[in-house]
């Protein structure tokens, strides 16, 4: 009889997708923005009450994003006090570009790519 291997289980990760960029990436990567009863606001813990949608800490994907498509995810209109809000708080983040997106496919080189 031979003895049975114990296997590690893998843990679950939860996925979300930034709407700001439409990349999908672990939750914890992500700021959570939620729809209270009134108000759009930044959930720092991930735990607060209501809909949520999931962004970067890039202002690129918070752009994107507050230029519609987070109001779209969270299924309301953003109040101007709230945007206000959320401005502010976009402008505490880092300016750069995403590495993933930075990333060269295999075979794309740019300094080998010739220009039309």
């Amino acid at each position: 009889m031979v003895a049975a291997k114990k296997l590690k289980r893998v843990k679950h990760i939860p996925q979300r997708t930034c709407v700001g960029c439409r990349q999908v990436l672990p939750k914890r990567n992500l700021i959570r923005i939620v729809r209270t009863d009134n108000r759009v606001v930044v959930d720092p813990t991930g735990k607060q009450a209501g809909r949520g949608a999931y962004l970067h800490d890039e202002k690129s994907c918070w752009v994107k994003a507050l230029k519609g498509s987070l109001a779209s995810a969270l299924h309301t209109t953003i109040e101007e006090q709230d945007l206000e809000a959320l401005e502010r708080f976009m402008a505490s983040l880092p300016n750069h570009e995403s590495d993933l997106q930075e990333q060269d496919l295999p075979g794309t080189d740019p300094r080998k790519l010739k220009m039309a």
